[in-house]
């Protein structure tokens, strides 16, 4: 994917563009990312990693995935969708979550207030009681950029 076929939602201050969001240009060309939004979560000169956040997988809710894997939840979960993240890793999941949560070593900050994990630990964590984050969102795969992607 060009990053070029993508426009800032609001006008960038630095080169990097860490925590914006990024949205597909009309005619992208490529159907992997129509009519997609992009949170750039990671942004260097080397390489760029970010998660789909309007792409919801047909069917699949956050708790019928978490069932799945066998994580028991505490409360009743929301019938949230799991978003279709990109086409990288398609199995992995990764977590944007509000940074009232975080997992050392694990969690990375995006931006002002937003966070990402990819671990089960934060899985664990979305379905108790008092360690979960104020707000989540569950994502299969990524788009990224650059060398190993």
């Amino acid at each position: 994917m060009r990053p070029e076929a993508f426009a800032p939602a609001f006008d960038a201050p630095t080169e990097f563009l860490n925590g914006r969001l990024l949205i597909a240009m009309p005619g992208i060309d490529d159907p992997r990312f129509e009519r997609t939004v992009l949170l750039v979560c990671r942004h260097s000169s080397e390489q760029a990693m970010a998660i789909a956040v309007n792409r919801p997988i047909d069917g699949v809710t956050v708790p019928s995935l978490l069932e799945r894997l066998g994580i028991n939840s505490e409360i009743r979960l929301p019938d949230d969708p799991v978003l279709l993240g990109g086409p990288v890793e398609r199995e992995r999941g990764h977590v944007l979550h509000s940074d009232d949560y975080a997992s050392p070593g694990s969690t990375m900050v995006v931006g002002d207030g937003v966070a990402l994990t990819a671990t089960r630990e934060v899985l664990d964590a979305m379905g108790s009681q008092t360690r979960r984050p104020r707000h989540s969102l569950l994502a299969l795969g990524y788009a990224g950029w650059g060398p190993g992607q």
